[in-house]
């Protein structure tokens, strides 16, 4: 840690300290992330910014760069409108506990840069920690930042950046016109809340005490209306007129279905044969009659095939009547 110590007292000779700004020393448990900001001068908005590693300046390693693609290892997102570029560095061990330079590259002249420390604790070893370092709200509500350490120093609440000095609340005040209470009722826990949130409240934030800090980044936006856009109700509309086009030509359809249906059963209704009661048949068989007189004459007459039939309007037709008279033969 002596040689931690050293470095940061010759740096201002060897850096640009008061054009770019950082942490100087953050704790981290073995397996985590860390999220580091670096604030530097409009000047600096186009230039490339790199992260070297290791704690003396001429012999670091470059890590990552905004020219170049992210690694798994190293992130980098560079906010030109804000002035901040954010080293992240995921999976940590013991071998990431060293000195890391937040650098401007500087063309045709000497770079520019500010150094800080992560280091790398054991699980359950970090002094100073937070839940997590991204934290979101709305205007006019209120968000909630618990900050975890151990030891009996002063923790306090901070705001970093840009464009002007870190000022730091010990209990409760105001900073940007956003009110900010500090509770400290549970031990080894202070609890951060910020209300009457506005826009101007996002930005950079951390806990510190005086040794380490702990950033912390606050994003503040418009709570989402519940209403429905107007492309949500193009898109509602769109879907109900679908339905409709669907609907129209199937109704219309079964209907004809329908009607077609009871149309042939009325017809074959009307087709089918007719009842007994409708047609009446009279038949009447053979009649033979035979009359013999005492004179022993013999006359036969016979009546054959009449039939009387009766149509269905309830007329009689004409009668069919055939009459054989047989030979008649008289003896005497």
């Amino acid at each position: 840690m002596a040689i931690f110590v050293g470095i940061f007292l010759i740096l201002p000779g060897l850096t640009g300290i008061h054009s770019i700004s950082t942490v100087s020393k953050v704790m981290v448990e073995k397996g985590g992330s860390i999220s580091i900001p670096c604030f530097y001068e409009s000047k600096y908005t186009d230039n490339v910014k790199y992260l070297c590693k290791g704690c003396k300046w001429r012999i670091c390693s470059y890590e990552v760069k905004t020219n170049q693609y992210n690694s798994t290892k190293y992130l980098i997102s560079d906010d030109q409108n804000q002035g901040v570029v954010t080293w992240t560095i995921n999976d940590l061990t013991e071998e990431d506990t060293d000195c890391y330079w937040c650098v401007m590259e500087i063309n045709q002249g000497r770079d520019d840069g500010n150094c800080f420390i992560v280091f790398v604790t054991g699980k359950g070893d970090a002094t100073l920690y937070v839940d997590s370092q991204e934290v979101t709200g709305f205007i006019g509500d209120q968000i909630t930042i618990d900050c975890h350490y151990r030891g009996s120093k002063q923790i306090k609440w901070c705001r970093t950046g840009g464009e002007g000095p870190t000022s730091c609340i010990k209990d409760s005040g105001k900073k940007d016109d956003t009110k900010v209470t500090i509770n400290r009722n549970t031990p080894g826990v202070i609890t951060v809340t910020m209300s009457e949130l506005r826009e101007r409240s996002s930005g950079w934030y951390w806990c510190t005490d005086e040794d380490l800090q702990m950033p912390v980044h606050v994003t503040i936006k418009e709570r989402p209306t519940t209403k429905p856009t107007t492309e949500q109700t193009g898109t509602h509309s769109s879907s109900s007129n679908h339905l409709l086009s669907f609907i129209i030509p199937l109704c219309l359809l079964l209907l004809i279905v329908t009607v077609a249906v009871l149309t042939w059963f009325m017809l074959k209704r009307r087709k089918s044969p007719a009842t007994a009661e409708d047609e009446q048949t009279v038949t009447y068989s053979t009649v033979s009659h035979v009359r013999k007189t005492t004179a022993q004459c013999e006359e036969d007459v016979t009546y054959c095939n009449v039939t009387n039939r009766k149509s269905t309007s309830g007329q009689v037709e004409a009668i069919d009547v055939r009459v054989t008279y047989s030979t008649l033969a008289l003896q005497r």
